[in-house]
């Protein structure tokens, strides 16, 4: 009994000294980040800083009103200028909730929120005091909305309802567009707006962040998502905190905040710099990284840089390494056929990291489409302002292995004239914004991707739902890999694409793929897809598929195209698109093999509806290999 006791009471102390130092941990890091809170607003100027400049800045301002593109701004701040703000009723936020349409919302919004921009930047051009009006009924306007979050955003309506006040990209946006038109104009506007944005963006951004950073309320989400959400809405949080909150302490302790959440972010990225998002969102994710790292840059003088260190240096070499051939890039994951990185994050990194992206990436010319990025790009002294030093290779390069998405990007290279390119990914089903698409590729041939992954539908509430794989453009129909027993890939990290060969030589890359974890099959004992790029001639690219079944089963394959497919004979197609075409061998053991083509009837954002090419077997297999082989259709031959 005694011992016993003896072991409560050494329990109860070992449980005493550990409350203890855990009071002291929490102490000390609590003195800690005090003491970094101190030490950041020591570098910052009294006054906040906006990314533009104020209008009194009439020398900054002039040389704007110098580009070409001031006339059209102008003219289309006139025409919004004799038009009332778009109504945004009740019933046209509810939409989502009731029919799952995000669009009719979004465009309306959209209009409602460039206006600020519009008006400012003319107002700013000018400066004779004729957009001040409209501009601050804009203002109203917009404050005057029940909440500032997407719809979609808002599933539940909690913050439409006043329950609950959460940031989205949207929110974070919007207030750093009103803290950065209030640095802009200044006093120029009316003192009652002034505090109306001033209000507005306190409590619909700034108290709920700080509220999040400091344990008093539970974190969105997105604080510690390590995607687009993370950067762009930080982004704009921390923006909209440098361009107004008049205290350097407190500001002081929005850039610890971004120091301290923006981590998952770059985690998101692979090793090599890949963006599982695909493209569209990096330009949007990394993009808004870039802002909001250089606006802190600037507000410590220079002292801290998100920007400097080796995961955002590779991340920034993505939007050009991911090129396949003559500024075509794959669509990949949700991102939109014919979407390019945007020139002025390349100018910027070529500036900051003193590389050369090649080209002419000029990013000082003011587009009303994006005023308010524009506004950040077009300081002349964006970036670190080093000289190019480095040439990037890009595209020009034979090849770019992401070997931590098992994505390889073979081209021609400099010593070969051949017309095509390709882009080819194993990856997981569980990707950021994912589809359903391992042992996916693209096929380009000149400026021509005749064969595609045709990219994200249109969203809807089913995009973002447990339906979200009920698209035939997210699942694995609508991409060229194979059908297994009538199934289609399944979704989760575990389906994915083990590399088994990535071999890569001057005349043909190979990369080899074990693709059986992707489709949910008992039956299944094997399935590899081999690719095969030759630059040989006018240039190849042959795909395998081995599969092995304990029982006879079903199997098939598939094209996906915008183009049209013509059977020229037994087991050859010819698949043409906007002036180019390949020919497609197909050589099927075990079995013989049918044609179909099939339209992918969604709601798509291509210019038309893509077609799925399907290479079905006609007999049940226990031992198959389905083999094709892709050739440029070329009136002469290319040579070295």
């Amino acid at each position: 009994m005694k011992n016993g006791c003896r072991e409560h009471r050494t329990r109860a102390g070992m449980l005493f000294i550990a409350v203890i130092l855990g009071l002291l941990s929490l102490s000390s890091s609590g003195a800690v980040e005090t003491g970094r809170v101190k030490e950041i607003a020591a570098m910052l100027p009294e006054e906040p800083v906006g990314i533009a400049r104020p209008i009194s800045d009439r020398t900054a301002w002039e040389a704007l009103s110098r580009g070409s593109s001031v006339e059209s701004i102008l003219a289309h701040a006139e025409r919004l200028a004799g038009k009332p703000i778009q109504d945004q009723p009740d019933s046209l936020y509810l939409d989502f909730s009731e029919t799952g349409n995000r669009t009719r919302w979004q465009e309306v919004a959209s209009r409602r929120r460039n206006r600020l921009m519009t008006f400012a930047v003319a107002e700013c051009i000018e400066n004779k005091g004729r957009f001040l009006k409209p501009l601050e009924n804009s203002i109203r306007a917009i404050c005057a909305e029940k909440t500032w979050l997407m719809p979609a955003h808002d599933r539940s309506l909690a913050n439409f309802k006043g329950a609950s006040i959460d940031i989205d990209l949207a929110s974070s946006a919007l207030a750093w567009h009103m803290a950065t038109v209030d640095r802009m104009l200044g006093d120029k506007l009316d003192p009652v707006t002034r505090q109306l944005i001033r209000k507005n963006v306190r409590a619909r951004v700034l108290d709920p962040f700080m509220a999040m950073v400091d344990g008093t309320r539970k974190r969105n989400w997105w604080m510690d998502a390590t995607m687009n959400w993370n950067s762009v809405c930080l982004a704009g949080t921390v923006g909209t905190a440098l361009a107004m909150v008049e205290s350097p302490e407190e500001r002081a302790r929005f850039i610890l905040a971004a120091q301290k959440y923006s981590e998952s972010f770059l985690i998101g990225f692979g090793k090599d710099g890949y963006c599982s998002e695909g493209l569209g969102y990096w330009n949007y994710g990394f993009g808004n990284y870039v802002m909001m790292a250089e606006t802190v840059l600037k507000a410590t003088g220079g002292k801290i840089d998100l920007l400097d260190r080796d995961d955002a240096r590779l991340a920034a070499r993505f939007g050009a390494r991911i090129e396949i051939m003559n500024g075509v890039y794959p669509a990949f994951a949700d991102c939109a056929v014919g979407s390019k990185p945007d020139p002025r994050i390349l100018s910027y990194a070529s500036r900051k990291y003193g590389l050369d992206f090649g080209g002419a990436l000029d990013s000082n010319t003011l587009n009303r489409h994006d005023l308010f990025g524009n506004l950040f790009f077009s300081l002349a002294d964006s970036g670190s302002g080093k000289k190019s030093t480095v040439r990037e290779p890009g595209s020009r390069e034979e090849r770019t292995w992401f070997e931590s998405a098992g994505a390889l990007i073979c081209r021609p290279g400099g010593a070969w004239s051949c017309k095509m390119a390709v882009a080819l990914k194993g990856g997981n089903n569980n990707e950021h914004h994912n589809h359903n698409d391992v042992g996916t590729f693209v096929v380009v041939v000149g400026k021509t991707p005749v064969l595609l992954d045709p990219g994200p539908e249109v969203y809807t509430s089913r995009t973002f739902s447990s339906r979200r794989y009920d698209s035939k453009l997210l699942n694995s129909y609508g991409h060229p890999v194979p059908v297994v027993s009538g199934k289609l890939q399944q979704t989760g990290a575990k389906a994915r694409g083990e590399v088994l060969k990535a071999e890569f030589t001057d005349l043909a890359d190979t990369l080899a793929l074990d693709i059986r974890s992707a489709y949910d099959v008992k039956e299944l004992k094997k399935l590899t897809r081999t690719f095969v790029y030759s630059r040989v001639g006018n240039g190849s690219l042959t795909i395998i598929d081995e599969v092995e079944f304990i029982n006879p089963s079903a199997f098939g394959t598939a094209l996906i195209t915008l183009g049209v497919c013509k059977v020229k004979k037994p087991g050859q197609l010819m698949v043409s698109y906007a002036g180019e075409a390949v020919s497609v061998d197909v050589k099927v053991e075990g079995s013989g093999f049918a044609i179909s083509t099939d339209e992918i009837k969604e709601d798509v954002r291509t210019e038309k509806l893509p077609t799925r090419i399907g290479i079905n077997l006609t007999k049940p297999v226990s031992v198959s290999k389905v083999t094709m082989n892709i050739t440029p259709v070329v009136d002469s031959t290319c040579s070295q």
